[in-house]
C-alpha cells in the first residue's frame, strides 16, 4: 500500500471513530437534552419575569443541575435580558450553553499513563452498584482494542460475587487476571498483579477495590494499604485512581465525588449510566463544583459505550436547540 493510501485510510478510520463517539454521545444524553428543550417551551415569546425565572430554575433542577448553580444561571439569564444580551427567549438555551462553558474551570481529562516502557496501574474506586465492575471491563476492552496488554486484579475480595464477576469479564473480553478468593487480603491481590505485570511486561493493570466496608475509615484504610503496597513494587504507581459514580443518582453522585475529592488520591471520575437518566445536569455541576476532572462517561450497555469526556461537546449536546 502506498504511503498516500495508508494515510488516507488512517484518516478515514479516525474520522469514523470520531463520528461513532459523537453518535453515541448524542443518544446517551438525549433524555437530558429533552428536559431542557421541552422544559423551556414556556419561554417562547415571553420575557424573563419573576415567574419565568422560577420556572427556568425548576427546569435546571429537574435535570439535576445543583441548586447553587441553577440560581447563578437564572440570575445571569435575567441580567442578560436586562442588558439586551438576550433579545428573545428563543436564545435562552444558547445563552445557558455559553454561560456554563465560560464558568467551567480548566481540567485535564486525558488519561494518565506511566512513562514509556513501564506498566501503568489504574486503581478503580466507588460504591457498589455504581457500575464499577462494568466500567473496569469497558476500560479493559478499550485498551485491548488499542493494542495494549491488560491485566485485571479483582481486589474487591469483600464480596465473592465481585471477584467472580470481574474474572468472568476478563475471560469474556480475553484479558489476563489474577485469581482471588473472598476474604483474601486485597492489597496482596494488587501486589501480585503489579508483580506479574512487571515480570510479563503488561502495559496496564486495572485494580478493582471494595465498594462498601463497615465504615468510611475502613474503606480509606484499605485503599491506603493497597496504594502503599503498589508503590512499594512500582514507584509512581498507581498512576490513576478513578472514582466511578452512577449518573442516575444525580446530586448524590456529586456529594460522593466531594467525599472522595481529597481522599484516596482520586485523579478523575467515571460517570456511568447517563443513557438511562435525564440527570445529565449533575455532570455539569460536578465539573463546576468538584476539583476532579470527569475522564470517562458511560453511555450504554455495550463494551464500546464508554467514551472519553469532552466538556464542550457534552454541553453542546444537552443544550442543542434542534
Amino acid at each position: 500500500m502506498a504511503f498516500g493510501d495508508f494515510f488516507k485510510k488512517a484518516k478515514q478510520t479516525v474520522v469514523g471513530l470520531a463520528k461513532k463517539a459523537s453518535d453515541t454521545l448524542v443518544l446517551g444524553v438525549q433524555k437530558t437534552a429533552k428536559v431542557f428543550r421541552s422544559g423551556l417551551d414556556f419561554l417562547k415569546g415571553r420575557r424573563m419575569d419573576e415567574e419565568n425565572a422560577e420556572k427556568l430554575r425548576d427546569v435546571l433542577i429537574q435535570a439535576d443541575v445543583s441548586p447553587v448553580m441553577a440560581d447563578q444561571l437564572v440570575e445571569k439569564a435575567r441580567d442578560a435580558f436586562k442588558d439586551h444580551v438576550i433579545e428573545s427567549t428563543d436564545e435562552v438555551l444558547k445563552f445557558l450553553k455559553t454561560a456554563i462553558k465560560a464558568d467551567f474551570p480548566p481540567q485535564e481529562s486525558a488519561p494518565i499513563f506511566a512513562p514509556v516502557g513501564q506498566t501503568t496501574v489504574i486503581l478503580i474506586v466507588g460504591v457498589n452498584g455504581s457500575g464499577k465492575t462494568t466500567s473496569i471491563a469497558k476500560l479493559a476492552h478499550r485498551y485491548k482494542t488499542e493494542g495494549k496488554s491488560v491485566l485485571l486484579a479483582p481486589a474487591d475480595t469483600f464480596r465473592a460475587a465481585a471477584v467472580q464477576q470481574l474474572i468472568t469479564w476478563a475471560e469474556r473480553i480475553g484479558v489476563d487476571y489474577i485469581p482471588a478468593n473472598q476474604g483474601q487480603d486485597p492489597a496482596s491481590v494488587a501486589y501480585q498483579a503489579v508483580e506479574k505485570a512487571i515480570a510479563k511486561n503488561f502495559d496496564l493493570v486495572i485494580v478493582d477495590t471494595a465498594g462498601r466496608l463497615d465504615n468510611k475509615k475502613n474503606l480509606m484504610d484499605e485503599l491506603e494499604k493497597i496504594t502503599r503496597v503498589i508503590k512499594k513494587k512500582l514507584s509512581g504507581a498507581p498512576h490513576e485512581v478513578l472514582l466511578v459514580l452512577d449518573g442516575n443518582t444525580g446530586q448524590t453522585a456529586v456529594r460522593q465525588a466531594k467525599n472522595f475529592e481529597h481522599t484516596a488520591g482520586v485523579t478523575g471520575l467515571i460517570i456511568t449510566k447517563l443513557d438511562g437518566t435525564a440527570k445529565g445536569g449533575a455532570v455539569i455541576s460536578m465539573r463546576a463544583e468538584v476539583d476532579l476532572p470527569v475522564k470517562w462517561i458511560g453511555l450504554g450497555e455495550k463494551m464500546t459505550d464508554l467514551e472519553p469526556f469532552d466538556a464542550d461537546t457534552f454541553v453542546d449536546e444537552i443544550f442543542k436547540t434542534e
